[in-house]
Formats: C-alpha cells, sequence, structure tokens
C-alpha cells in the first residue's frame, strides 16, 4: 500500500484513535470500543480497513480476534517522513542564514 493511500485510511479520526490505543497493548474489539460512540458494526468496519491497510494485525484466541499494530505496515509513512526529515534541517539552516543577514 502507497503512503498516499495509508494517509487516505488515517484520514479518520476514529481510525486514528484506534490505531494509537493499539500501539499501547494488544486488544479486542470489545475492548476497542469503550469509550467511543459506535457499534460494533461501525468498530469491525474501522478495524478491517487499518487490517486492509496493513497497519493492524489480528491474533485468534479460542472465539475473540485480539487485535495489534503491524509494524510492517507502517513502512510507507517512515519512508515518507525520511525524505522530510532530511529536507528540512537544510531549509531551516537556510532561513537562520537569511534571519542573520536581515538583523545585519
Amino acid at each position: 500500500m502507497s503512503d498516499v493511500d495509508i494517509f487516505k485510511v488515517l484520514a479518520d479520526p476514529t481510525r486514528r484513535a484506534v490505531l494509537e490505543r493499539l500501539a499501547s497493548a494488544e486488544m479486542t474489539a470489545t475492548e476497542l470500543r469503550e469509550g467511543f460512540a459506535i457499534s460494533q458494526p461501525a468498530m469491525s468496519q474501522h478495524l478491517a480497513v487499518l487490517r486492509g491497510a496493513g497497519l493492524i494485525s489480528e491474533r485468534r484466541e479460542g472465539r475473540y480476534v485480539n487485535y495489534r499494530v503491524d509494524a510492517t505496515g507502517m513502512a510507507p509513512l517512515h519512508e515518507w517522513l525520511a525524505r522530510y526529515r532530511a529536507f528540512w534541517p537544510g531549509r531551516i539552516d537556510g532561513l537562520k542564514d537569511l534571519l542573520k543577514e536581515m538583523d545585519q
């Protein structure tokens, strides 16, 4: 999945919140739903979208499904951020130089 597709998936605030909760611990859909004003089918749909994007994975334990963040699905985001991490320091240094010239 491309970084653009992952950003589309994460554009939804509920999915971002679910992903943040899963970053701290593995949870079932019922546990994840606590604190959200959404139905079980809506949570299942959000989980399916996150799973389809490769951002979470599931582990079955009897009749329960535990969800967790899948670090490999985050690779496109890391690559996108790395491009900008290399870009900004030089731009900021240039801005500092310009501001120093303006002060003189």
